[in-house]
């Protein structure tokens, strides 16, 4: 288990056929924070970066995340910039999951929170299951 070592942490995802992956995300989150905040995409903007709609729709993903115990804020977020959100909730620490350490994408982000004094922690992805593995899988088998 993580230290409790910040106050204010964020995080931020499209929470589609929410699944045992989001939940140790946020589980293992806020084992580093006090408060966590969680933004979740709105369908938009689901359509927009992604190219699909989400299957569910945001206001019902954004009450599955607020009913987790782990989180204690939820957000709507419309935005790729994560120091846009900064501005906005002022956090401490920024979680994200390995599978984006190391990515141009994520090395910029990381450049930008780490210039206003914010730590980005990376962690452990939960291999063999995601959104995109799920839609995959009930599409073929209907």
């Amino acid at each position: 288990m993580a230290e409790v070592k910040y106050h204010k942490g964020f995080t931020v995802g499209t929470f589609d056929l929410f699944h045992i992956g989001h939940l140790n995300l946020l589980r293992q989150a806020k084992e580093y924070c006090e408060y966590l905040i969680v933004g979740v995409h709105s369908d938009e903007w689901v359509l927009h970066c992604k190219g699909h709609p989400a299957i569910i729709p945001y206001q019902e993903r954004a009450d599955i995340v607020a009913s987790i115990r782990y989180v204690d804020e939820v957000v709507k977020n419309e935005s790729y910039s994560k120091r846009e959100a900064w501005n906005n909730f002022r956090f401490d620490v920024a979680f994200i999951g390995d599978d984006w350490k190391g990515t141009d994408v994520w090395n910029q982000i990381e450049s930008e929170l780490q210039a206003v004094g914010c730590d980005v922690i990376y962690l452990p992805h939960t291999s063999g299951i995601s959104s995109t593995e799920l839609r995959h899988k009930l599409q073929t088998e209907v």
